[in-house]
């Protein structure tokens, strides 16, 4: 069971995480380069919840039993 909410909790984070990556994307026709958009996006706490999301996804899959 506890697999399955670290399952959860990191599909919760990696979906916000990705979400916000995307929407800061709309700064890209507003006139500033890929550099400057990449710069920002390493700025910002939420946007850690995508690669988060992705390990504790991870590690939830391989460490969930095989046979229960």
């Amino acid at each position: 069971m506890g697999y399955l909410l670290l399952f959860l909790i990191g599909f919760g984070l990696a979906v916000s995480g990705g979400v916000t990556i995307i929407a800061y994307m709309n700064f890209l026709p507003a006139g500033i380069s890929w550099f400057d958009y990449f710069m920002f996006i390493k700025g910002r706490v939420e946007c850690y919840f995508l690669p988060i999301g992705f390990i504790m996804m991870l590690i939830a899959i391989h460490r969930f039993p095989e046979k229960m």
